[in-house]
């Protein structure tokens, strides 16, 4: 059975507080599965002042755009170095491949150059200048970190796009519903967690081809290519919008007044993906809302 280090009360908190300050971060991103992985990737780069992105880890996804979690491993770490070559920004932060596979049980970490250099990384950061681990695919990378050093719960702060809002009927997200065990360590672990629900907040991120043609098409290389990118993604876009989940992470960074936010008790992920609650378990901060206007404005002007 795997020791978690227990944060006391008061550190846990402090740790769930937003830092109002520069952070060092790392950004785990399934970017081949969709296209608002690769909005992110631009939004944090694009964001220096906020946050410093020290290293890029390439997630495991499983859907109609690869063959399995290897293949969309692989992908997602391909994309990584094609938006490299257009974001001079990204020059010189390394990219590691990810998990092959998703984790197969309860303590069973899958070994990764991103875990295993994530384990690093962490152990190298002081106690009073967290590693901010920004995850927005299937949680594999980080819950085998953590298994494969538990210490780094006392170096980390989790934020993570998963599941759906706490009062939805079922939690079937594809970041979390893709690995169930890598979820539950997340949630059970302690580890500090700013957790940012996909249908019923995120959701809100919506945004259409005309405005990208308006406020993003013409920003250099990037813009044309997140624009491309979000043209691709459907055959028909007349009264049709697309959310962008994931800058959602990035968002809360930059800003948490978009994201309004509570302290929760942690909760518990049934086997067929569903929440329950219990009051005696630690918390997380939990975000039940994003004002949308501001944080594509944001991303819009640093673009620009």
């Amino acid at each position: 059975m795997i020791n978690y280090p227990k944060l006391s009360q008061e550190k846990l908190l402090q740790r769930l507080s937003h830092p109002n300050k520069k952070i060092r971060m790392v950004l785990d991103t399934d970017t081949f599965n969709e296209i608002d992985d690769q909005f992110a990737v631009v939004y944090a780069l694009k964001s220096p002042d906020q946050m410093q992105v020290e290293a890029f880890y390439a997630a495991p996804f499983y859907n109609d755009l690869s063959t399995g979690p290897k293949d969309g491993m692989e992908k997602s770490y391909q994309e990584l170095q094609k938006i490299s070559l257009l974001l001079p920004e990204m020059a010189g932060v390394p990219i590691y491949r990810g998990s092959e596979a998703y984790l197969s049980g309860p303590e069973k970490p899958v070994e990764s150059d991103a875990a295993r250099n994530l384990v690093e990384r962490a152990m190298a950061s002081s106690e009073d200048d967290p590693l901010y681990v920004v995850a927005i695919g299937a949680i594999t990378n980080v819950a085998s970190a953590i298994l494969l050093e538990p210490l780094i719960i006392e170096k980390i702060v989790v934020v993570w796009l998963g599941g759906h809002a706490l009062h939805w009927p079922d939690t079937k997200e594809f970041n979390l519903n893709q690995d169930l065990h890598a979820s539950r360590i997340v949630l059970d672990s302690g580890v500090p967690l700013v957790l940012i629900p996909c249908a019923g907040v995120a959701s809100h991120l919506q945004t259409t081809l005309s405005e990208l043609r308006d406020y993003v098409k013409e920003k250099g290389d990037i813009g044309e290519y997140l624009y491309e990118t979000y043209k691709n993604c459907m055959k028909e876009h007349f009264a049709n919008s697309r959310v962008i989940w994931d800058i959602s992470a990035i968002a809360y960074l930059v800003q948490p007044k978009w994201l309004p936010n509570e302290l929760v008790h942690s909760p518990l992920l049934s086997e067929d993906f569903r929440w329950s609650f219990d009051a005696s378990r630690h918390f997380i901060r939990y975000v039940h809302y994003i004002n949308r206007d501001p944080v594509f404005r944001d991303l819009f002007q640093k673009l620009g």
